[in-house]
Parts: structure tokens; sequence; C-alpha cells
């Protein structure tokens, strides 16, 4: 009996210094880091097109990544296409048109000394060029506008991203501005953070920052302080922290380098911003 009651006690010995040892390591990792808890900010674009028209392509489904610059949709161009010929028609007519303005008035310019022309016919000889002029930059305008329309019949990712919702399908007809996909931006992503008002004093817009996630332990995406609202206010119920609801705190914005994709819109996440590094700048300054 003795000698169980010795292993037992040893058993629970061990334990304890187990469970002591472990909560040790885990105090002393955060030692000069303030350690905040926030999420992955959910930022989204909705793509559509600066024209209207009939859809024609929509290559991607829900949930397939995008890169910058990709082509996500086009819509009918044959109608822009035609355009752009009909305004670069009318630009040749209005050159052809200035032209014999020009020709006329120089050459009303000429007899004008001889009074072979009165000043009226002058005058008007100025007048009508001066309006070819006018026209003709009118035309180049036109056309112009014609081939951004043309343009604007393909809608581009303007960022690396997911493709959230597919909101339209090929053979709908679309307004201006319509959105046709919602895109996910995946980098780089914004945390939505908090501090109390005691800890205000030792953070600083561009202070750097590790950024964790329970899916990925202990890898650590780098990142900076964007952004520290001059407002406080209440602690949101979706933010996990060890102090009251009521506390009063200020909103952080935090820019991660997001280059494996690993952060999604929404996430909860450990921030940990080293303070000895913002010690050293104050002392600096």
């Amino acid at each position: 009996m003795l000698k169980r009651f010795i292993i037992a006690c040893l058993i629970f010995f061990l334990i304890v210094a187990s469970f002591w040892a472990y909560f040790r390591y885990q105090s002393n990792k955060n030692i000069g880091f303030l350690v905040l808890y926030g999420n992955v900010d959910v930022r989204q674009v909705d793509i559509g097109f600066r024209v209207s028209g009939r859809v024609v392509d929509m290559p991607f489904q829900e949930g397939d990544l995008v890169r910058t610059g990709q082509k996500m949709a086009t819509i009918e161009l044959q109608p822009y296409a035609d355009e752009v010929k009909q305004a670069a028609a009318t630009v040749e007519n209005a050159k052809v048109t200035l032209q014999n303005a020009e020709r006329i008035y120089k050459r009303r310019q000429e007899l004008i000394g001889d009074g072979s022309v009165s000043k009226e016919d002058l005058e008007d000889a100025m007048t009508t060029h001066q309006t070819a002029t006018a026209n003709l930059k009118q035309a180049e305008a036109s056309h112009g506008v014609a081939l951004k329309n043309l343009y604007d019949t393909e809608v581009y990712a303007p960022s690396d991203g997911t493709i959230l919702t597919r909101v339209r399908e090929p053979g709908s007809v679309v307004r201006e501005g319509d959105s046709v996909y919602t895109l996910s931006i995946l980098s780089p992503v914004w945390i939505r953070a908090f501090v109390s008002e005691q800890d205000l004093g030792r953070i600083y817009p561009g202070m750097p920052a590790e950024v964790f996630t329970d899916s990925r332990k202990g890898f650590a995406y780098k990142g900076k302080i964007g952004f520290i609202s001059p407002v406080a206010e209440f602690t949101p119920k979706t933010v996990e922290t060890t102090q009251l609801r009521t506390d009063l705190v200020y909103r952080l914005r935090i820019y991660v380098d997001n280059p494996d994709w690993g952060l999604l819109q929404g996430m909860p996440v450990t921030v940990k911003l080293p303070l000895d590094q913002h010690m050293t700048k104050v002392q600096r300054e």
C-alpha cells in the first residue's frame, strides 16, 4: 500500500509540474508583446460593367480563384464596335469639312486686300472655319467615348481574390453598374482588432505586427498597424478579451501580407505587437 501511495504521489507531482511548466512557457512567450484578438475584415468588390448589354461569357464559378488582370466576364461587343466605326466615320467627315473651310478662309484672306470679297464674306468664312474646328473636336471626343465603351464590354479582376457569388448567367441583359460577380479580396488583408485605453500609448501607426491563426499553429503572418481610431467605442460582443464588455477600447486596422491565402475573411486571429521595438523607437526620439 505504501509503495502504491508513493507512486501515486509521484504521478500527481509530475502532472502538477507539467501544468506549471506549460503555463510558465505560455506566459514567457508573451513577455515583451502586447497580445490582441481580432478578426480578418470582410473586403469584397462587386464586379460589374460600366456599360449595358447582354452577357455572353462568365467563365468562373463560385469558389474559383482569380488573379489580378484576369478577364472575368464579357458582354456582347458588336453594338459598341459599330458605334466605334460610326464615330470614326464622323471624325473623317469632320476633317474633310474642316479642310474645305480652311481652304475657303485662306482664299478670302488673300482676296480681302484687293476688294474682291467683302469683310462680311471673310467673317462668314472665319465663322465656318471655327465651327468646323469645334465639330472635329466633338467628333474626336465621341470617338474616344465609343472606344472606351467598347473596351468596357470586358471586365477584369482588380486584384487577386475568390469568387464569393456568381450573380448573373450568360444571356442576361445587364444595366450599367449591375453586379455579375462578388469578389473577395485575398491580399493584402485587413485585421480588425481593439486595444484598451491603458495600452493605447504603447502602440503607433507603422508598428510591426505578427498575426497567428488556429489553423496554422506557430506560423506568423507579417504585418503592421495601419490605422488607430481616434474615437473610443465599447468592446464589440464578437471580440474575445479578458476585459469586461463595457470597457472602452480603440479600434485598430492592421495590414497583413497573405502570401499563401491562408487568412480568410471573418477568421479569428491573435495579434502580437513587439513592445520592446516600440521602446527602442521612443528612446531614439
